[in-house]
């Protein structure tokens, strides 16, 4: 979530091509199955049937066309959209296109390991750019801790949230979302993120799911009470992770791949979690409770295995922290690994160190490497107010099995050498890892929602990224 404007600089940044494909195995570049004699709709000038305004009946985007998004397009109330898998949708630049799945609708769009979803730029390979086109929007009556006529970011209609926890939006899995997160206007606070979740429910399913070259926050959770698991959110351009408005979801298996060279203005973080500004009074149902306490276990966000990036050659920001948590947030992270912020953990606020007191906020199995300033306390004075040392000692403390690694000492973490590679990964860990064991699912994580893997990160000795993602759409033929 941006809190300053942002300068439309994605159309002028040139993006460099790298030689290497992704080294998954998918289907992206096999050859297009003919499109039907007769389009489903009107086309464009290569073809793709144009979707527009609202899709007010249930309908079905078929993998032998493909398809364009010009403007908003909405999904209007007890209609259900479903993507067969293999389509390929792409977002107008000129009229910010963007999927919208309001109140009551459902997106179906369940692809496969070789065969996924793909929802990219309308812009030739070789000149993708973040931003070019709005993304892909989903709107739950699920609890949030706003009014329930607040309204959504970059002037998309209706409002959001309910009193439904189960509510279901339908179901995303095997999808890719790219180059998505344009400006929508001037203001503050006006992008569409590559996934946006306002309000939605937990009966809705998420897996699998990657976004990549984002031009706003990868993923983003404002209130509700979805879960997910193996998220990827690969060179985004501010935050990975972002959770608001008393978003309660569970998650599991999360990865961000960052290019040191691109970040926000407004600083960019592995993850941003907020009640609300400023945080408090949070007084009761829809003002400011439920505080956002979601639990995730089983992170990786990976910036670089070199120095952290106080400035960057491209882009118009700077990176901040591994995790930046403020504003009342109540968030809990087990089993993960974050490297190469300028800061690891930054913790703001004096509301947000009382939930630390308090138990609510908890950090367990989590490290933090390769960070310039591993651990420190922010925006507080007066009553409540706590300092860098006690950050410390409360990371440190007796069981919560967290560690600080040097820059120095990264090696013994035993990643994969080619962690850090951005368009042909690999994130598996040396077998000889410490990360291959020790992980804690006590407290919040010890619930039957999330598998109880020995591992902390992302990866164990299974790589599920496997057939699905792609790390260079840039160059990928659609």
């Amino acid at each position: 979530m941006k809190r300053f404007p942002k300068t439309l600089l994605f159309a002028m940044l040139a993006l460099a091509s790298a030689p290497l494909s992704s080294c998954e195995d998918n289907d992206d570049n096999a050859p297009a199955v003919e499109n039907p004699e007769t389009p489903s709709g009107p086309v464009d000038s290569a073809g793709r049937v144009i979707l527009t305004g609202e899709i007010s009946s249930s309908r079905t985007l078929k993998a032998s066309e493909k398809y364009l998004l010009q403007g908003f397009v909405y999904v209007t109330s007890g209609t259900t959209l479903t993507i067969e898998p293999g389509t390929k949708i792409f977002g107008d630049q000129a009229t910010k296109g963007a999927l919208i799945v309001e109140r009551g609708a459902k997106l179906i769009a369940e692809g496969t390991q070789t065969n996924p979803i793909v929802f990219t730029s309308a812009k030739a390979k070789g000149s993708r750019n973040y931003g070019d086109w709005g993304g892909v929007v989903l709107v739950g009556s699920a609890p949030i801790n706003q009014s329930l006529s607040t309204n959504m970011e970059g002037g998309i209609r209706g409002t959001f949230g309910g009193t439904n926890a189960a509510d279901n939006s339908g179901s995303l899995k095997y999808v890719r979302i790219e180059f998505a997160g344009i400006a929508l206007s001037t203001s503050a606070n006006s992008e569409i993120n590559g996934l946006s979740m306002y309000g939605v429910g937990s009966g809705t399913q998420i897996d699998y799911v990657q976004v990549s070259y984002s031009g706003d926050d990868s993923f983003e959770w404002f209130g509700g009470t979805v879960n997910a698991k193996h998220l990827v959110a690969h060179r985004g351009w501010d935050d990975d992770f972002d959770t608001d408005f008393g978003f309660t979801g569970k998650i599991q298996y999360g990865l961000s791949l960052r290019d040191p060279q691109y970040a926000d203005q407004s600083g960019s973080n592995g993850f941003e979690s907020d009640n609300f500004n400023p945080g408090t009074p949070a007084t009761g149902t829809n003002a400011g409770l439920p505080l956002t306490g979601a639990v995730f276990s089983n992170m990786s966000v990976f910036v670089t295995a070199g120095t952290p990036p106080a400035t960057q050659a491209s882009g118009n920001g700077s990176y901040q922290s591994a995790l930046h948590l403020r504003r009342n947030t109540a968030i809990s992270i087990y089993n993960s690994v974050f490297v190469g912020h300028p800061e690891g953990l930054r913790l703001d606020g004096t509301a947000t160190w009382a939930n630390v007191q308090s138990g609510e906020l908890t950090l367990k199995g989590v490290t933090l490497a390769n960070n310039t300033t591993p651990l420190r306390a922010a925006g507080n004075s007066g009553t409540g107010a706590f300092s860098d040392a006690d950050v410390q000692a409360w990371f440190n403390g007796s069981g919560k099995q967290n560690a600080v690694v040097s820059a120095g000492n990264l090696s013994t973490l035993g990643l994969n050498a080619s962690s850090f590679n951005l368009t042909a990964p690999n994130f598996l860990p040396q077998s000889s890892s410490p990360l291959l064991t020790g992980a804690i699912f006590d407290g919040k994580a010890n619930d039957s929602f999330f598998d109880k893997v020995t591992y902390k990160g992302a990866f164990g000795t299974s790589n599920w990224t496997q057939g699905w993602t792609s790390f260079d759409p840039q160059n990928a033929d659609y």
